[in-house]
């Protein structure tokens, strides 16, 4: 399998679940600017959506869109637990969870990185994510990990949103179980490599 990434993006998540999984894969990073791959590839020939992260299979087959990726490398190995049966109630509210990263953190976040929208604007949007992150920190306050006591998916892709606070000059001092949280995912032995060859 190969990982198409681009560094401080989503496509972190699956990294981090493929180390997690300890799956055989190939990074391949990006330039986000070119739409050109490391190796020289058109990358809108293998995502024509034109972003990270997508997944390509040994037979060609590619699959983008974070939360399907992780989903789908979690079933792969089934008794690693990142994920929960499919067809159960508990997969269901796994993917309720995806649902609100994807809209309401992950996408609550992106107009904060464009410098064309106006201050006063982007004071709306941090306003909701900040009830966004309330939210977030009450269920953080009850258990370790999203859905639970177990560390999933959810909570990798949870961890690589929240990194975006940084670049964005956003303080989780207000929600201290979400600063427990992200130091708690920051010692995973995946998280730690997964960072040191994107950050490297």
């Amino acid at each position: 399998m190969k990982l198409y990434y681009v560094p401080q993006t989503c496509s972190l998540s699956p990294h981090i679940v493929l180390r997690e999984l300890g799956l055989p894969f190939e990074l391949v990073r990006v330039d986000n600017q070119r739409k050109v791959t490391e190796h020289g590839e058109d990358f809108l020939k293998i995502n024509p959506k034109g972003y990270v992260a997508a997944l390509q299979l040994e037979d060609g087959r590619v699959l983008t869109e974070g939360t399907a990726i992780v989903q789908f490398l979690a079933d792969l190995k089934p008794e690693a637990g990142l994920a929960p049966l499919n067809g159960s109630w508990e997969r269901s509210r796994l993917q309720e969870v995806l649902n609100f990263i994807s809209g309401e953190v992950h996408g609550g976040m992106g107009p904060l990185f464009n410098s064309a929208i106006p201050d006063e604007v982007k004071t709306i949007f941090r306003e909701k994510l900040y009830k966004r992150f309330a939210l977030l920190s009450r269920t953080l306050e009850q258990h370790d990990y999203l859905l639970g006591e177990h560390f999933g998916v959810a909570d990798a892709y949870l961890f690589t949103v929240l990194r975006w606070t940084a670049l964005l000059g956003l303080d989780l001092e207000p929600w201290p179980a979400l600063q427990r949280f992200m130091a708690r995912i920051d010692q995973r032995p995946a998280v730690i490599a997964a960072l040191a060859v994107e950050l490297a």
